[in-house]
C-alpha cells in the first residue's frame, strides 16, 4: 500500500475510513474527512466548493449519470444534443473510477486501535 497524503493538512491518510476524494474544475484530490469538514466550513463563494466523489452522495450521482448516459447514447433522444449530454453525464462516472482505482484501492479499508486523527 502506498501513502496518501491529504491535500489540506498534508499528513499521511491511513486507511479508506479517513478518506474522502473531492473534485473542484477538474481536479480530484484527497482529503481526511474532518479536514474536507473545515474546509466546506471555510469555503465561501461557490467557485471555492469542493464536491465529494466517494460516499454515497458520489456512488448515486454515478450511477445516475451512468443511466443518464446510457440512455442518451443508446437511443436516438435528442438527436446529436442527446449524444452531447451523454459524454457530459459521463464526467462524474469518469472521476468516480479515476478515484477508485487511483487512489481507494492504495489504501487499506480499515486499520482497527490506530490513534485519533487530532494527535497524528
Amino acid at each position: 500500500m502506498s501513502k496518501i497524503h491529504c491535500h489540506y493538512c498534508a499528513r499521511r491518510i491511513r486507511d479508506r475510513d479517513e478518506l474522502i476524494t473531492a473534485s473542484k474544475w477538474f481536479r480530484l484530490k484527497a482529503f481526511h474527512y474532518q479536514c474536507f469538514q473545515d474546509l466546506e466550513q471555510e469555503s465561501t463563494l461557490i467557485r471555492n466548493v469542493w464536491i465529494p466523489v466517494n460516499g454515497v452522495s458520489g456512488n448515486i450521482s454515478a450511477i445516475l449519470m451512468l443511466l443518464l448516459s446510457i440512455g442518451m447514447l443508446a437511443t436516438e433522444l435528442l438527436g446529436y444534443i442527446g449524444d452531447l449530454l451523454g459524454v457530459i453525464a459521463l464526467y462524474p462516472v469518469i472521476l468516480r473510477l479515476i478515484s477508485l482505482l487511483f487512489i481507494e484501492m492504495r489504501l487499506p479499508n480499515y486499520i482497527e486501535n490506530k490513534k485519533p486523527l487530532d494527535s497524528g
